[in-house]
């Protein structure tokens, strides 16, 4: 689904609580303009009544003006807070669906678009992209106030005379166009405010990703001289919007003068109070467009926002069809066909394309046709939820989420008994070392499992791994950062887990422990070339083979 359809359903979806927001603005703008004129007309007239002595004074009735202000400064206050509470709430209520639509759409999108957003790009696209839109929401309703005070402040500046209507109309329609005109000077600078900030979140990211090396290396001064350059950029850009903002504030302001200035000399001859009334009503009726100007002024910043977002909704959208669904998992590579069960070793010095292949068969990376081949069917064209069914997968760089070792744990199997995850945890030779943390399961780990070493998250990914309901598992460097007697441990234990369990494996290592565990080994040569002929290393192991 593209972002404007998306948008277009969460307006439907929403529509009752934006009715209602729309309904509040139109009784603000009304009640203001009321409030402001009646306010006018009986100070102008009680200044007069007092002038023409005591007994005009006295005969002059206080009270029901008194009391319809105090109603109509209600009225406006509760309007506005209903109007508030309304809009916000079918933004917060449209945000709750689009940001998990949006993170669905970037799982979903080739390859080439999703891993070409960074952790803070990704950020700044789930934040600040989608907190434009929900502006949008909340400005939805200010035309509905555009409407009331339009409606409202004909009528009242009516009791001046024509003219004094007329006028009043002249200077909101003709602020209102000077507006539109100028918004196309402010769209350049509201699309370089949301791309700066883009890079910012960006460039935080990647260097505090990188803090412990940056104070290794002694290049704090550096790297806050890189965040201070981007800072800069979109301080600038900020600037430059904020002067096209003002010139915005500055004809808002004439146009209000305008209006009270034109109705006040047109409605003379009616008298003071009425002359006071559409003065005033008129002054407030140019007011009422405020909303939707500042709706302008935001209008560069919003669709650069939605263009940014698109590029991830589009490309979701035109990923080609790919055929579900999982079957046997037999693998045929190169024409050698092998079962749940057979153990293959991917080797080949580093740089050479293994870690790649092993992302292409997860879907992570597109993956070249004819390559691999499961159930008959060309792994290039099967759907990542088949593809992701199909393998298990620890990762090379073994990355955690901040949480417990509970949450790591269930990230594969949310629902996996206490006994599944010590089981797993036992198989991964981790076990004694969760057993001896103060909370066990649910000690915190911090941020990507701070507190364990190198070799105990690698382990943790693997038992990870192990929880997955896959026929095969896709090992990428499990013994890496494993001294040789940990290593060796490691390897025994997957040994007699695939044994009793009867998964297949695909390893990438460069541990001999571990690749001694593979009946087949292919030489991956060069990412653009196909994978060697495979060696047959254990007659044993190779009877597994389909």
């Amino acid at each position: 689904m593209t972002l404007h359809r998306l948008i277009a359903t969460e307006r439907r979806r929403e529509g009752r609580r934006l009715r209602q927001a729309g309904v509040c603005a139109a009784l603000v703008a009304i009640a203001s303009i009321l409030l402001l004129a009646l306010s006018g007309w009986f100070l102008s007239a009680a200044a007069l009544a007092g002038g023409a002595g005591i007994v005009a004074a006295q005969a002059f009735n206080y009270m029901l003006p008194s009391a319809a202000i105090r109603l109509l400064a209600i009225v406006r206050t509760g309007a506005r807070y209903g109007e508030r509470l309304a809009s916000h709430g079918a933004a917060f209520g449209a945000l709750a669906r689009l940001r998990p639509a949006l993170y669905r759409a970037i799982t979903a999108a080739p390859p080439s678009v999703a891993l070409a957003l960074g952790r803070g790009e990704a950020t700044a696209r789930l934040i600040g992209d989608v907190d434009a839109v929900e502006w949008r929401f909340v400005r939805l309703s200010g035309p509905w106030g555009v409407i009331g005070a339009v409606m409202s402040g004909a009528g009242l500046t009516l009791l001046g005379g024509w003219w004094a209507m007329v006028a009043t109309l002249a200077c909101a329609a003709g602020t209102w166009a000077l507006a539109r005109h100028g918004a196309r000077r402010l769209e350049q600078p509201g699309r370089e405010v949301q791309q700066a900030t883009g890079v910012l979140r960006e460039e935080l990211a990647m260097l505090g990703g990188a803090a412990a090396e940056l104070r290794c290396f002694a290049l704090e001064d550096w790297a806050a001289a890189r965040v201070a350059a981007t800072g800069d950029r979109l301080s600038e850009a900020q600037v430059r919007q904020a002067a096209v903002a003002a010139w915005f504030e500055a004809l808002h302001a004439i146009g209000v003068a305008l209006a009270a200035a034109s109705a006040l000399m047109l409605s003379s001859d009616a008298g003071a109070p009425i002359a006071a009334l559409a003065a005033l009503a008129a002054a407030m009726t140019v007011d009422g467009i405020a909303p939707v100007l500042r709706a302008l002024t935001e209008s560069g910043r919003l669709r650069e926002a939605e263009a940014r977002l698109d590029v991830v909704f589009d490309a979701a959208a035109d990923a080609p069809p790919a055929i579900g669904s999982r079957g046997q998992s037999i693998l045929v590579i190169h024409g050698d066909r092998f079962m749940p069960g057979s153990r293959i070793a991917l080797t080949g010095p580093s740089g050479c394309g293994k870690t790649t292949l092993v992302e292409g068969l997860l879907g992570l990376r597109p993956l070249r046709p004819g390559r691999v081949g499961i159930d008959g069917r060309d792994a290039a064209d099967l759907a990542p939820a088949i593809l992701r069914a199909t393998f298990a997968w620890a990762p090379q760089d073994a990355a955690l989420m901040a949480g417990t070792v509970r949450d790591n744990l269930r990230m594969a199997d949310p629902h996996a008994s206490e006994d599944r995850l010590w089981q797993a945890l036992g198989d991964a030779a981790l076990e004694a070392v969760v057993r001896a943390l103060p909370d066990g399961l649910d000690t915190w780990l911090g941020d990507d499992g701070a507190r364990l070493s190198g070799g105990e998250r690698r382990r943790l990914s693997l038992a990870r791994a192990y929880l997955a309901d896959a026929p095969w598992l896709l090992l990428d460097e499990p013994g890496a950062g494993l001294d040789a007697e940990v290593a060796a441990e490691v390897a025994r234990r997957l040994d007699a887990r695939l044994r009793r369990t009867g998964q297949g494996m695909i390893l990438v290592s460069h541990c001999p422990v571990l690749t001694a565990l593979s009946a087949w080994r292919w030489a991956a040569d060069d990412l653009g070339r196909d994978m060697g002929e495979p060696h047959p290393v254990d007659q044993a192991h190779a009877a597994q083979a389909g």
